[in-house]
């Protein structure tokens, strides 16, 4: 094989002791887990919001952001339950492009990998601390998760990862909500057959190790939109499609019905300022239908301090510098108009 070594990286054991969770965040976490998988197997009303930026590549303006998540939660925390966006790891189609803080602790300078781990779980923890909130994030590269596991309450499963078998198997371990999106393609049966493969037991090879898994019964559906062989982005938030979801669930005898419906990418067409139009659709689909408002327990919303984008060296703070988002202030707007709504 072609590959040079450039570092050696500590095992997850050792950087979760360098760069350690303090108890009290270790037990803030365990409730707050206990209270998803409660939301997630319906004993619990609360509607689920994972929102934040597209990608978290500056620690002070995403602390800043999730700070202010923290404030607002304290006046809706009856009605919603928020999870922060803190996406460390970015897909990229062509394999160019900044590829999350775990590869790149500063954007504007090449890879690191030893030193984004250490900066992304500073990141977390100093999170977690100045707002109260554990963090969902991807799962991109299942061998890098346990670097991280011990911080986050929600993981995705990419629309590219999703028909992936490690991806599968290794959900099948994670011990809190896994969320599994629609391929790219919009095929309903390969997400399916994703969540049924993680809430099954495997024995499998993860990293050094032969292990086995229980299932994750907290597997779950992510709509995302599709695109189609001319690359049109297909909306799948209607009415129409999360029924169709609640038939293919009833069908297939998977535990814990559940969906999460992300209002941007192919949803949105990637047009930023339509998710809050997107949110009231579906909050509406929710109302008119018992069976939509058990099954869809939550939306994901891609939000941050600015709105829009910019490219790697803008310098705006608090903007994306992946995919648009909306600004806080808008944000602010529509977690207040969902906590009056849900």
């Amino acid at each position: 094989m072609s590959f040079n070594i450039i570092q050696n990286i500590p095992s997850p054991e050792q950087m979760l002791q360098k760069v350690a969770m303090p108890q009290e965040l270790k037990d803030l976490k365990a409730k707050r887990d206990a209270e998803l998988k409660s939301i997630i197997e319906g004993k619990e009303n609360k509607f689920i919001v994972i929102v934040g930026p597209c990608s978290a590549s500056d620690e002070d303006a995403v602390c800043d952001y999730v700070s202010r998540l923290g404030k607002l939660n304290e006046k809706v925390k009856e009605k919603l339950f928020i999870v922060p966006r803190i996406y460390t790891n970015k897909p990229r189609t062509t394999g160019e492009g900044y590829k999350g803080m775990l590869h790149q602790p500063d954007p504007e300078k090449g890879a690191n990998i030893l030193k984004g781990i250490e900066a992304l779980r500073k990141m977390h923890i100093r999170a977690i601390k100045e707002s109260y909130l554990t963090a969902a994030d991807e799962m991109l590269y299942p061998e890098n998760l346990a670097y991280v596991d011990d911080m986050l309450s929600y993981i995705a499963i990419g629309a590219r990862s999703v028909e992936n078998q490690q991806h599968r198997l290794v959900s099948s371990g994670i011990d809190v909500p896994v969320g599994m999106k629609n391929p790219t393609s919009g095929d309903y049966s390969v997400m399916l057959n994703s969540i049924h493969a993680a809430q099954s037991s495997h024995t499998f090879m993860y990293r050094e190790y032969e292990v086995s898994t229980k299932g994750n019964p907290y597997a779950h559906a992510i709509l995302r939109g599709s695109v189609n062989k001319h690359g049109r982005s297909i909306p799948n938030y209607h009415y129409e499609d999360a029924v169709l979801v609640h038939e293919l669930y009833q069908t297939q005898g998977l535990t814990n019905p559940c969906v999460i419906i992300d209002t941007n990418h192919a949803n949105s067409k990637k047009i930023y300022s339509e998710q809050p139009r997107i949110v009231s659709e579906i909050l509406h689909n929710r109302k008119v239908n018992k069976d939509l408002q058990k099954m869809i327990k939550g939306v994901m919303i891609e939000s941050f301090i600015e709105e829009g984008n910019q490219k790697v060296d803008g310098h705006v703070y608090g903007k994306s510098i992946t995919d648009a988002c909306i600004g806080w202030d808008t944000t602010e707007k529509l977690l207040l108009y969902i906590a009056e709504n849900v």
